[in-house]
């Protein structure tokens, strides 16, 4: 645990509700915030604007490093009070993914004022990966890959977490495979009741509306979580969209695997498309108002990537996805799913993603990709014993 501890004088805060209208303040302070410290000018107002302010700051002391560099500021963090009046910190998107690098899972609140002064400690609550059995008996007598593993693990986590920490996401790594090749092995005789009751579809209204704007979707994924029960169990869900997903996807090996794999997406009436030599059917299926999946997290050779960064290190990056996102106009969905502790899973459908269209056609594809990273990144962090540690995201790329 780690404590943070900030003091304000409330002065301060009377000056800067005196220079700043209401929408001003908003850049210091949540919606929610000035709402329950009442408005107007009164010093219990200030008072209580000053143990937030306090707070705020409290919470950047625990993450002293990311302040530095400008990945977080006080107003990703702002204070929130439950049904019994407890105060709680609500982390921004860009806090949250600190937090889950840092393996933080909440911060806890205090927050007390004087009449001149307030005062707030942050305190840190760790998350911990809980390890089945079998995890652990992999890791040290089936360690497939486990030097790749942990050397990404490490590339991540490496100044954030210990050694301890970083051997207890592998082996939940190890023990996630486990059970992704069982649900794997038993999705195909489940019954249709079974197969809806085993996942929950969240953020659907984010797909519907992208639909709506009638230039089809461009769907961003990767190996998240179960993706084979996500897509055959989850978004088949969706069956007023039957037959308009399309994955763009490379052949599985073995054969027969890929033959297997293949056949369970047409039954589920998935169309599947190839990474190479696909573009035209690629426009034509948006231009259709259909569903194109990109699954973006792996590594690409030179002919289909640009350099990009992935958790802050170089990666060679899919360049296809912003190249199509900047001339059809389609909104980009990130899509995520993972498993609950009682063995349920979770597909989640977000907000699009921001995309920049103005400037040179290279330096908008260079922005584009670092954001769909950055997604991506996040992601990973929420649960990250449920990502393909075992593939070689960060290699080089041959120059020849």
């Amino acid at each position: 645990m780690r404590n943070g501890i900030d003091t304000v004088e409330i002065s301060r805060i009377e000056k800067l509700l005196g220079d700043l209208d209401e929408v001003a303040l908003r850049e210091f302070f949540s919606e929610e915030e000035l709402n329950d410290a009442g408005r107007g000018s009164g010093p219990a107002r200030a008072q209580k604007l000053a143990a937030r302010f306090a707070a705020k700051e409290a919470c950047c002391k625990l993450f002293p490093k990311e302040i530095c560099l400008g990945a977080i500021e006080p107003y990703d963090f702002s204070v929130s009070r439950d049904g019994y009046g407890q105060p709680g910190i609500v982390p921004s998107e860009r806090a949250r993914a600190v937090m889950d690098r840092h393996r933080v899972s909440r911060i806890s609140l205090s927050m007390t004022h004087t009449d001149t002064s307030a005062t707030a400690i942050a305190s840190t609550e760790l998350g911990e990966v809980i390890v089945p059995w079998y995890g652990k008996f992999i890791y040290h007598l089936l360690p497939l890959r486990r030097r790749v593993v942990l050397e990404n693990l490490r590339r991540v986590f490496g100044e954030t977490l210990t050694e301890t920490q970083i051997t207890g996401i592998a082996q939940g790594f190890y023990a996630h495979l486990v059970k992704f090749l069982g649900e794997f092995l038993t999705l195909p005789f489940l019954s249709a009741a079974k197969k809806e009751k085993l996942i929950r579809i969240e953020g659907g209204e984010h797909l519907l509306a992208a639909l709506g704007q009638g230039r089809g979707v461009l769907l961003l994924t990767g190996h998240f979580g179960n993706w084979e029960v996500s897509t055959v169990a989850g978004i088949a869900q969706f069956r007023e969209y039957h037959g308009r997903f399309h994955f763009i996807r490379r052949p599985l090996k073995p054969k027969w695997f890929n033959d297997f794999v293949m056949r369970r997406f047409r039954q589920a009436g998935f169309g599947t498309l190839d990474k190479a030599g696909s573009l035209d059917e690629i426009l034509e299926l948006l231009e259709q108002n259909n569903i194109v999946v990109s699954i973006f997290d792996q590594f690409t050779v030179k002919k289909y990537g640009i350099p990009s960064e992935f958790f802050g290190h170089p990666a060679h990056t899919f360049k296809s996805l912003a190249v199509l996102a900047q001339f059809t106009g389609a909104p980009v969905i990130p899509s995520s799913s993972w498993r609950e502790p009682d063995g349920t899973h979770v597909l989640l459908f977000e907000a699009p993603v921001g995309i920049v269209t103005e400037g040179r056609t290279r330096d908008i594809i260079s922005v584009n990709t670092k954001r769909f990273n950055e997604v991506l990144e996040r992601i990973i962090l929420r649960h990250p014993e449920q990502w393909i540690w075992m593939h070689k995201r960060w290699k080089k790329v041959r120059e020849d």
